[in-house]
């Protein structure tokens, strides 16, 4: 990584995104030796401009930011470094330095698309989802038709937890057929949203 530090006296901005959920937590700032030692330790560290030291996030907190990756931008002169956050981020408490809470569940959707796409490309043995890809499609368009009966008789009959258990089921069936075929859940997302008018 060749990274521009001389536009900012040694220094380059630091854009702190969740990994899971795309939030962004916090903005810092990073000399050579903070990157260096985030890329030795795995752990954010940033130049502290206040303290006038390297500052790795969480030392005193604990609240850590274990590094994804690791992103230039395309003038080689900020980063983006993608986190799995350990707590909230902001040293007032709040899940980011904008005061805005980092959740989003929905966000899951896509560590489970990856999750799949992994086991399609790899297929470990004592996988379920290898099963189904080794299943061939015949079975996992059954499943899927299977796992949607299952959803609608919880929906019109059952309780709602038996019918969110039942949908989520139906929704990772899906999205093993479509890593089958080749398509993903972006795929869907193009196709709706040509339709919305």
């Amino acid at each position: 990584m060749n990274i521009d530090f001389n536009k900012l006296n040694g220094l380059v901005p630091a854009i702190i995104q969740d990994n899971q959920t795309s939030k962004v937590l916090m903005l810092g700032f990073m000399n050579e030796a903070a990157l260096e030692e985030t890329t030795k330790s795995g752990k954010v560290t940033f130049f502290s401009r206040t303290k006038n030291r390297l500052w790795t996030k969480g030392e005193e907190s604990g609240n850590f930011l274990n590094v994804v990756s690791i992103t230039p931008d395309c003038d080689n002169d900020t980063l983006l470094i993608k986190v799995n956050p350990v707590g909230p981020v902001c040293h007032t408490g709040a899940d980011t330095c904008w005061n805005e809470t980092n959740s989003g569940d929905f966000a899951f959707l896509n560590f489970l698309q990856h999750f799949i796409q992994l086991r399609f490309n790899e297929m470990p043995e004592g996988s379920y989802t290898t099963s189904l890809f080794k299943s061939g499609v015949n079975r996992m368009a059954q499943k899927v038709g299977e796992e949607a009966i299952e959803t609608v008789i919880e929906a019109t009959n059952g309780t709602d937890d038996a019918f969110l258990y039942e949908a989520s089921d139906l929704v990772y069936h899906l999205m093993v057929l479509l890593a089958s075929k080749g398509y993903s859940l972006d795929d869907l997302g193009r196709e709706l949203k040509k339709r919305h008018k």
